[in-house]
């Protein structure tokens, strides 16, 4: 093959020149995200029971829905939750790989089956179902900077002018919106309705009959009679419009012919639709619009799409009015692509200098570097082919990939070097001798690395994804450097090459250079002596080897282990629980003592406080800030997230009133809110509400206790004071009173009830009656209450209904179709997820029969990835032993060339444990990786011995012989690959976590590699052939790969 394109080296370039423009072209096209899609794909059930206890709505709701939903094809676990302000959402997750379309069909089609079963209420306000993202893209906020805008204001706008232009926007999800539209707002005053001998039925049923759109058809519609000369629309009544039109419903005339009218008895004026939020944005009113990621969708673009959407309605937004984005995870996106490619650069650069160090001839060095840009286009042109995206994985593949392509470059230009110097052949003689000596380590090479990183690519789960990303992208490098390799190299070589000049050749170099070569030559004379002092004494050497060997097999117990790093995303939440029952004016002085603090942190650039939610639950003594950091060129180390939050963190300590807690999201947000571990305690015996929240206070505080956790909370309500009415049903009988008056004076008086629609501005918004704020404050208001009974006379509340104080729940849990509480914290500093997660079941045990847990989110993909490393491993070691095998033809020949992988892997093992790093996703990856490169330089070594012996050298001689031919190139390959990745352990800012993670265990692992392997090898080699004593062959074996 190489024959071929040595002597038609310009359809060699063509090749080279089809491949780059591929890739170029597919550049332009791929998508970019920080990350693939790791999370499985969930579907959300949200569904509203408006005035409805938590307790209520799952009973009468949530089970019912969750019936239906068992049996969906590829489910993974279900989760609810109901909340006390009457919503509820189901969460659905399916396994990875499934289609979020097609599941979100099969959760439709269960949902219609249980719809007819759920109150009628519920049907009324609609279900919806949505593809569930956690977590959210931004957060698109409208602050009022002169005040002239209260939050009602801000957030009608939001949902009348800006939410469908939003959610019209490609790539956009589901969206929130902290805050809601205007409403008609009628505030009734008992006393008022009362003198009048009025109750709220009445006005219920008055507005209702009053506010009214009605048909009313034509004059002169058809058929008609003969000679009709006219044809009009009649227009009925219609939809009222403004409080004043409301204020004139008629509701009784008097005997004396005096009216009473709506505004008499109530107070009427645009409202919200609901006051449950309260947003912020450094302190000044605002709203806010939460949007989430589609499934699929590619961050920058979206984010852009959306920022061009609201800078289109910009102009048209009331004075004072301005749009901020408090939230935003895009920044980190752009900044930690743009640092791989700078990595990318720097890796280049050095790899350069780092051949040109060895091979001192300009030209060589030039047709090295010349492979880069040709396999990297070309590994982009399959990315695209696969269906992949360019992201922060998929980008460490191509740095990694650097230090591999050249590698094959390195070694062909070096031997045609070589040879031309030990043979004084022309340079196109020189590179047809040398390209058939090493074709076959070449294809030997290329099939190890493959065949290490191939299976990873098989895994199942969330880190089936990560793996799939390198070993793609790795794969899909080196068979193209290996094609490069085999074409282009050899042609420029043989074109671009000078004959060596045999009377210069033998002079020493002058300069640097010429200390360097002496330097090096003499390291090669001990090195070879050293080999034959290895070789010779064989039991202190196999004995330094069991030694490492036990080395690595304690250290990997001892590594903490983790399932990603953790990366400064420039972004805190911090939360707010205020304790249970507290109003929301008491949730805003501790939001606005937190806000205080952090905006005089170095770091902090803008806090967005929401009132009234956080990832925990809904209610008035909830809340949440959305803290922005500066951008990362702004902050030093001192001001990154974790030190941002730590301090933070210390300082909310010293809030007496309430919980408040900053969390750091995790660098995979689609897996959840917080870092740390996640679990679910189950009720799987039926114990009922209260044992399972002894379970759970019994659990915090044995994880209190605990060295190896902190920041272990509930992802919950504490159960609160709630007031329960009791109705006397004799009672009301005697007195004459309907309960169906009773039920909607009361749901009006406390709860406020939707009655019908108006129209505002061309808008349908809806109509809200309910008490005046005065009158619904304490238990003893429910007396000045009255309905009407049939004779006619005011019955006052309290003549038939007491009321007593018990304990509930704000918010309820199930998973898994069983009453649950989800539970989450963090590893003390220096402890890992894995250990806090080895800790927690410990502690899990303690508690009573009949308390299960599980584990959820990001703890679930961590305990499957674990499971699966060993089988991993050995799998990749096995198509190793098989690929050698079948290319030596040998069964011992393999051998020697495994026996090298644990001297690789000590050294991976030891940096990450210097540097405190832990064994995660990427560090496997880097250490798979650096497996495949030791068992390079074992081959490139055996390659020359076996040849050497079949030439009839005895063992020793022949391994030595190989040893010396192949230090150079040896000592090169991995120079260039440990400096390529250099600038992956040294980088700073976003996405620097995951950088260090791989960079280190891989520069660890290259440096024992090389160093330990070249003087094991060959005591391996010789060790293992004179055990299996092959027969000689008696023609001289001929290469593979002719």
């Amino acid at each position: 093959m190489s024959k071929f394109f040595i002597d038609r080296p310009i359809f060699a370039w063509v090749i080279a020149l089809v491949i780059m423009l591929v890739g170029a072209l597919s550049i332009l096209k791929l998508p970019i995200n920080q990350y693939p899609a790791i999370a499985p794909p969930a579907i959300a059930i949200q569904v509203t029971y408006p005035g409805a206890s938590a307790q209520t709505v799952q009973d009468t709701v949530v089970q019912v829905i969750e019936q239906q939903m068992n049996g969906i094809d590829n489910l993974r676990y279900i989760s609810s939750e109901s909340n006390s302000d009457g919503s509820m959402t189901i969460t659905v997750t399916f396994n990875q790989g499934t289609n979020p379309d097609i599941a979100q069909v099969q959760v439709q089609n269960k949902l219609n089956l249980a719809t007819p079963l759920l109150p009628q209420e519920v049907q009324q306000q609609g279900l919806r179902v949505t593809k569930a993202v956690k977590n959210f893209l931004m957060v698109v906020g409208l602050v009022s900077e002169d005040g002239s805008m209260a939050k009602e204001d801000l957030s009608n706008y939001i949902v009348s002018n800006i939410q469908d232009q939003i959610a019209r926007t490609p790539g956009v999800g589901d969206f929130q919106v902290f805050g809601a539209q205007y409403a008609m707002r009628i505030w009734l005053d008992p006393d008022k309705l009362n003198n009048f001998q009025l109750t709220p039925v009445d006005v219920k049923t008055a507005i209702t009959a009053q506010n009214v759109q009605v048909s009313s058809g034509q004059i002169g519609g058809l058929p008609a009679v003969k000679g009709q000369q006219l044809n009009a629309t009649i227009i009925g009544k219609t939809r009222l419009q403004t409080a004043e039109q409301f204020g004139n419903i008629l509701l009784k005339v008097n005997q004396d012919g005096s009216q009473v009218r709506l505004k008499d008895v109530a107070s009427i004026g645009l409202g919200g639709e609901n006051y449950s939020v309260d947003a912020q944005f450094n302190g000044k009113p605002a709203s806010g619009l939460a949007i989430k990621l589609a499934t699929g969708a590619n961050a920058l673009d979206t984010a852009k799409a959306i920022r061009d959407t609201v800078s289109r309605l910009e102009p048209f937004f009331p004075p004072g009015m301005k749009v901020v984005y408090p939230y935003d995870t895009t920044p980190v996106v752009k900044e930690s692509i743009n640092g791989v490619v700078h990595t990318l650069g720097e890796a280049i650069v050095l790899v350069f200098l780092v051949m040109y160090l060895f091979l001192q001839n300009f030209r060589a060095t030039v047709i090295t570097t010349m492979t880069v840009p040709v396999v990297l286009l070309g590994t982009f042109g399959i990315l695209a082919a696969a269906g992949f995206t360019i992201n922060t994985l998929t980008m460490f593949g191509m740095v990694l990939a650097i230090g591999l392509l050249v590698d094959d470059a390195i070694v062909v230009v070096e031997n045609v070097e070589r040879v031309m110097a030990e043979e004084h052949l022309s340079p196109k003689e020189a590179t047809r001798k040398s390209m058939q000596q090493i074709q076959g380590a070449l294809v030997g090479i290329a099939m190890v690395l493959s065949a290490v990183l191939l299976p990873m690519a098989f895994f199942g789960g969330s880190t089936g994804v990560i793996y799939r990303q390198f070993s793609i992208t790795v794969v899909s490098a080196m068979a193209l450097s290996v094609l490069v390799a085999l074409i282009f190299t050899p042609a420029l070589c043989a074109t671009i090459l000078k004959p060596i000049d045999p009377e210069k050749h033998g002079q020493p170099r002058k300069g640097f250079f010429g200390w360097f070569n002496r330097t090096f030559d003499r390291s090669v004379l001990s090195y070879e002596r050293g080999v034959g002092n290895v070789i010779r004494h064989k039991i202190p050497s196999f004995l330094v080897y069991i030694l490492i060997f036990a080395g690595m097999i304690w250290m990997f117990t001892r590594i903490p282990t983790a399932f990603l790093p953790e990366e400064d995303q420039g972004v805190i939440f911090a939360q707010v629980q205020t304790p249970p029952g507290s109003t929301a004016e008491r949730t805003q002085n501790t939001l606005d003592k937190m806000r205080e603090y952090l905006l005089t942190d170095a770091g902090v650039n803008s806090v967005f406080t929401v009132n009234g939610f956080n990832f925990a639950g809904r209610g008035q003594s909830s809340g949440l800030a959305f803290v922005m950091l500066k951008s990362w060129e702004e902050r030093d180390s001192s001001n990154s997230v974790f030190e941002v939050a730590k301090r933070a963190q210390a300082h909310f300590f010293g809030f007496r009133d309430a919980m408040s807690f900053a969390v750091v999201p995790p660098a995979v947000l689609e897996l959840g809110n917080a870092t740390g571990f996640d679990l679910y305690l189950q009720d799987q015996a039926g114990l009922g509400h209260e044992k399972l929240m002894q379970a759970r206070n019994q659990l915090l505080g044995l994880a209190a206790q605990s060295k190896i956790l902190t920041g272990v909370r509930p992802n919950g309500l504490t159960d609160e004071p709630q007031y329960q009415l009791l109705i006397d049903d004799e009672k009301a009988r005697a007195l004459g009173v309907t309960q169906s008056d009773i039920n909607t004076t009361l749901s009006v008086a406390m709860g406020g009830n939707y009655v019908n629609d108006f129209i505002d501005r061309g808008r349908v918004k809806k109509v809200y009656i309910m008490g005046n704020p005065k009158s619904r404050m304490s238990p003893e208001d429910l007396k000045k209450w009255y309905v009407r009974n049939a004779s006619g006379t005011m019955v006052p509340f309290d003549a038939f209904a007491t009321g007593e104080w018990v304990f509930g729940s704000p918010k309820l849990s199930r998973y898994n179709g069983v009453p649950a509480e989800e539970i989450l914290g963090t590893p003390a500093p220096g402890y890992s997820t894995g250990q806090a997660m080895a800790e927690i079941e410990n502690l899990a045990k303690q508690l009573p029969q009949g308390i299960g847990y599980s584990w959820t989110g990001l703890s679930f993909e961590e305990r499957l990835s674990g499971s699966q490393a060993p089988a991993l491993y050995a799998i990749s070691v096995l198509v190793v032993f098989l690929c050698l095998a079948a290319l030596y033809e040998s069964w011992s020949i393999p051998i020697a060339v495994l026996l090298v992988v644990p001297l690789g892997v000590i050294g991976a093992l030891m940096a990450t444990s210097l540097r405190g790093l832990s064994n995660d996703v990427f560090f496997q990856v880097g250490l798979l990786v650096t497996v495949g490169l030791a068992a390079k330089n074992a081959i490139l070594i055996v390659e020359f011995a076996k040849e050497l012996h079949e030439q009839g050298k005895s063992l020793m001689d022949a391994a030595v012989e190989a040893c010396r031919m192949r230090l150079r190139p040896i000592v090169m390959t991995s120079m260039a690959f440990i400096l390529g990745v250099v600038p992956l352990t040294i980088s700073s800012g976003a996405g620097s976590g995951s950088q260090h993670s791989i960079g280190t265990g891989v520069i660890g692992g290259m440096i024992t590699a090389t160093i330990l392997a070249i003087f094991w090898v060959p005591l391996f080699f010789v060790s293992v052939s004179s055990l299996f004593k092959s027969k000689q062959k008696e023609t001289p074996h001929d290469e593979a790969g002719q």
